[in-house]
């Protein structure tokens, strides 16, 4: 593409600016045989343990969750991140997705495990002092201690740094005094570690480290909620709660780095489960299609259901694809950095910081790729689907949270969008260039040669649509700078440029992935170029929507007539047969009686 450079040293969110090739992308065909081992290790664990004992889960009977967290530690999948000093595993961070999405099959049980090795566990290893380390995250990694995050207020949800709980310093200057409350707080119910951020004198946004038992912390009543049933989720009550200074994680006033830090993993590792969901509830369509007879026949053998089943498949597959190439991107981040001489956990940090742009966009796709499995999961069960007597209603229920969980869906938008023009202003990406080569290709016609590509149509399409993600950030980047919008106001703007951008992340990953197995001979690759086939017809028809409602309202009346000729130069993808496409993908599955790719 002759607007990018050639990628030679990546970086977060430079995939816009920078060209990729298959051998760049890590894909589940790549695993070892360790990851494979893994991997069973985790489907076993959840076959064994959370299946058989569903029932029990949902009613949280006999402090189900918080035994099975035990199990969990004696297998070593809580410390799988964890140094070996503090009981861990010390895994790479393709193990520990590995982990993340075999957990996503368990139901309810996936909210406590992610939110202990998440959110409850990393702002320890993250920010604490060494003796902080020492005294909680072997406990931790071995499940005997269990960890809750105490971060959202009554008044204080997605605006999370906005908290009334405050922490006063007792007049020897020994211990805090904390008073407030918290709410939707997972685990809360077992917890024995309560991370809890408060405003030290009622301006200094800081988290403590609050011990189960500690007197004046109490706890509200198990909350009644749509889902995820079987978790803990419960208020968190301080009255003159005395917790000592040493206590205090990380620096007074620095508790936004920790908050938000430990939430660019906690997004990353909540859209990988949501693909281990994903991928479950896809099975659970095509075995209830085969087994259905209706007019004397499978309803697997009606072109209705077989779209159905068809479009399950290529958003899996899809999600799938974009959570192995980030892993790989931090795996290698991490590496590069520990070779450089940085502390482990701090190489950790700064890769997840270094990523929060494809983690925000890993947890819309996965989250959202799962709302959208559940729904045809019901839909394909008819009746059945409607009845607690199966689970297609239960994972329907549970999955409604994962669009709220680790910042609503629209709050990740804006923060994607946030973080590549910050990018932009750190002098690290160049969208002035990138955006003025869009316009001036276009003004001159100018067309890059694509044909030693195997899938020149799609290598194409992918890189026009990249054009139109940087000519619409660049018009709105000049826009908010004249002061002709106000970004801040106006977050339907974002919201528009963040899906072409998920569009296209997500395209272009399927592409590499493709392009790879098509280089290595796949046995199955009519089946994954069909995949690749309909994302992209699908791509560019929403691309083509979300830039029409852009140059709607940020661009200038005198400039909307060329804009908009630009517009349609960059969506155009030759028009496939998307019945032969669904078809051909779901005969495979059909077969299979499984989503098997």
């Amino acid at each position: 593409m002759d607007i990018l450079k050639d990628k030679k040293n990546r970086t977060g969110a430079d995939f816009l600016t920078t060209t990729s090739n298959p051998g760049e992308i890590y894909t589940p065909e790549d695993f070892t045989d360790e990851h494979t081992m893994i991997k069973s290790s985790m489907d076993d664990f959840v076959d064994t343990h959370i299946f058989p004992n569903a029932e029990k889960i949902e009613k949280m009977e006999n402090n189900i969750s918080a035994n099975l967290l035990e199990v969990c530690g004696e297998l070593g999948f809580l410390g799988a991140h964890m140094p070996e000093k503090y009981s861990g595993m010390d895994l790479d961070f393709i193990s520990n997705a590995l982990l993340a999405e075999g957990i996503g099959c368990a139901g309810s049980f996936s909210v406590p495990f992610n939110a202990h090795v998440g959110i409850g566990m990393l702002p320890v290893y993250y920010f604490g002092t060494p003796e902080q380390k020492e005294k909680y995250l072997p406990g931790l990694s071995m499940g005997t201690l269990k960890a809750a995050y105490c971060l959202t207020e009554p008044g204080a949800g997605s605006d999370a740094l906005s908290g009334k709980t405050r922490a006063d310093l007792t007049e020897d200057g020994e211990h805090y005094i904390i008073n407030g409350q918290k709410m939707w707080i997972s685990n809360a119910g077992f917890a024995d570690l309560f991370t809890v951020f408060a405003q030290i004198d009622g301006e200094h946004f800081t988290a403590f480290l609050v011990d189960k038992g500690t007197e004046g912390m109490s706890l509200g009543e198990e909350e009644r909620k749509l889902g995820i049933k079987g978790s803990s989720t419960r208020m968190v009550f301080f009255e003159n709660v005395k917790v000592p200074k040493e206590n205090i994680l990380g620096e007074i006033g620095k508790g936004h780095l920790i908050a938000f830090n430990a939430l660019n993993i906690g997004r990353y590792k909540l859209g990988i489960s949501c693909l281990g969901g994903s991928k479950r509830v896809t099975t659970s369509s095509i075995q209830y299609a085969n087994e259905r007879i209706q007019f004397g026949k499978p309803i697997a053998s009606f072109g209705a259901i077989q779209s159905k089943l068809a479009q399950q498949a290529i958003k899996c597959f899809a999600t799938e694809t974009v959570s192995y190439r980030i892993a790989k991107y931090m795996d290698e981040e991490i590496q590069e950095q520990v070779a450089k001489g940085t502390e482990k956990y701090k190489a950790k940090l700064n890769a997840a910081e270094e990523y929060a742009l494809e983690c925000s966009i890993l947890k819309i796709l996965g989250s959202e790729v799962l709302d959208y499995c559940v729904d045809e999961n019901v839909q394909i069960h008819g009746g059945m689907g409607f009845s607690e007597e199966g689970t297609a209603a239960r994972a329907y229920r549970d999955s409604r949270i994962n669009r709220i969980f680790e910042g609503t869906n629209e709050i990740n938008r804006l923060i994607m969008i946030d973080r590549f023009y910050r990018k932009v202003k750190a002098g690290e990406i160049d969208l002035a260039a990138a955006a003025l080569k869009v316009q001036s290709d276009l003004q001159n016609g100018t067309q890059a040669s694509y044909e030693e590509f195997a899938y020149s149509a799609e290598r194409k399409t992918i890189d026009q649509l990249k054009k139109l993600n940087l000519m619409f950030l660049g018009i709105t980047g000049q826009q908010a700078m004249s002061k002709q919008i106000n970004l801040k106001e106006e977050q339907e703007v974002l919201m528009f440029l963040a899906d072409l951008m998920i569009d296209v992340y997500t395209a272009e990953s399927v592409l590499l992935r493709v392009e790879k197995l098509q280089q290595e001979g796949n046995e199955k690759l009519e089946i994954y170029e069909s995949i690749l086939k309909g994302l992209v017809q699908e791509t560019t028809f929403n691309s083509y929507t979300n830039a029409m409602n852009l140059c709607s309202v940020v661009v200038p009346d005198e400039m909307k007539g060329m804009v908009i000729k630009g517009v349609r130069a960059l969506t155009k993808y030759p028009l496939q047969n998307l019945k032969r496409v669904y078809r051909t993908i779901a005969a495979d599955m059909i077969e299979s009686n499984a989503y098997a790719l």
